[in-house]
């Protein structure tokens, strides 16, 4: 009995002990947090040497037969999808600029407001999220499923250098081809836009085409088109890298998809940031008389 009793007081002696030395919540969440940030540092920098050795593989042109599948299944199939939301995303921004511009008397320059946005801002980052969405979760989704059952492992003692074999011709499927896709997605808003403005709103043909004309220029359409081929070259990059580091069985694959998307998205977002920051340094030096010139 007298041993049993000192064995009761040594355990609660040893809990008091662990009590005193738990980590308050405070210290904690530091630590989870700081988890987090050297989790992501190490990952962008594996993420780089990836996007350097895609790089290096670049001139070696792939073969035909591994390119223009890509370039069907990147360019061609979402032609339809960019072209659908484009159109739609024209007429949400007429109707959702109506009323503002009907109460301060600038209807008539409702063309100009909406195509400058499409050109520059929407049309890029909706081609670039759709491609995200369509192709970025299915190329992370196909190269996961090739890690999982061991195909990448197969080319790798084959010879074949799985960077040039499965990731050079998606990166040059989605560098290359999103311009078009933000060409198209500008085509169909303006057009959208255009439609519901002057047919459905009764909103003057003239004065539309004519501001649109006057306000939107050539270094307006160059801007969304040379941000598009970031957003491409972002989302193929991070979407293979996804794939290639997926995790084992069919649960990682989902999160690999997962990621991919949500990866890009933000990325996306944080590139149109920087680089508008620096374009509308750039248009400010070239044309400093233009700013403000829409109202």
């Amino acid at each position: 009995m007298f041993r049993h009793g000192g064995t009761m007081q040594l355990n609660s002696a040893a809990s008091e002990v662990d009590a005193e030395n738990e980590p308050s919540a405070l210290v904690r969440w530091v630590s989870d947090w700081g988890d987090l940030v050297v989790e992501a540092i190490i990952t962008l920098g594996d993420m780089a040497i990836f996007a350097a050795r895609t790089a290096a593989w670049l001139i070696v042109w792939p073969r035909r037969g591994t390119l223009l599948p890509n370039f069907y299944q990147v360019g061609v199939l979402s032609l339809p999808v960019v072209a659908l939301t484009g159109t739609f995303i024209g007429m949400v921004l007429a109707l959702q600029s109506f009323n503002q511009f009907r109460d301060i008397g600038l209807e008539n320059k409702m063309g100009a407001v909406i195509n400058w946005s499409l050109v520059r801002e929407l049309g890029p980052v909706l081609a670039a999220t759709m491609l995200a969405g369509r192709v970025g979760s299915a190329m992370a989704a196909v190269l996961g499923t090739m890690r999982v059952t061991e195909q990448i492992d197969a080319l790798i003692s084959m010879g074949a250098n799985p960077i040039h074999y499965l990731v050079v011709p998606r990166f040059l499927a989605c560098i290359l081809l999103i311009p078009a896709l933000t060409i198209m997605a500008d085509f169909m808003g303006i057009v959208g836009g255009y439609f519901f403005s002057v047919v459905m709103l009764e909103i003057d043909h003239y004065q539309y085409l004519n501001n649109s004309r006057e306000y939107v220029g050539g270094f307006d359409l160059f801007i969304g088109i040379f941000k598009s081929f970031f957003f491409g070259g972002t989302i193929a990059i991070v979407s293979c890298y996804r794939g290639f580091h997926c995790q084992a069985g069919a649960e990682g694959v989902g999160r690999a998809a997962t990621a991919a998307f949500v990866y890009s998205f933000v990325l996306i977002l944080a590139l149109d940031l920087a680089l508008n920051i620096f374009l509308n340094g750039v248009h400010d030096a070239l044309w400093p008389q233009s700013k403000n010139k829409l109202f």
